[in-house]
């Protein structure tokens, strides 16, 4: 899922060597936090949260199949 993150956000940011997921697992929740430069903040974003929550419906449905929950932070 981290993959999947960061080939989505390099995909959108005019900056691809800036970005940066990390994962961290919190009881049985593993947590993804995306950094991206203050910049492309806007494009990973979008209008109205659009863009992060499509990112995070994408994360969310890929774990349930895997049976895991995760969350998707933009830092």
């Amino acid at each position: 899922m981290r993959e999947l993150v960061e080939y989505i956000a390099k995909s959108l940011v005019e900056d691809p060597s800036q970005v940066q997921v990390t994962e961290t697992t919190h009881g049985g929740t593993t947590i993804l936090e995306l950094q991206v430069a203050q910049d492309d903040m806007g494009r990973i974003i979008g209008k109205n949260g659009r863009v992060a929550n499509a990112m995070r419906v994408l994360v969310r449905v890929l774990a349930s199949q895997r049976g895991k929950r995760v969350t998707l932070d933009i830092v």
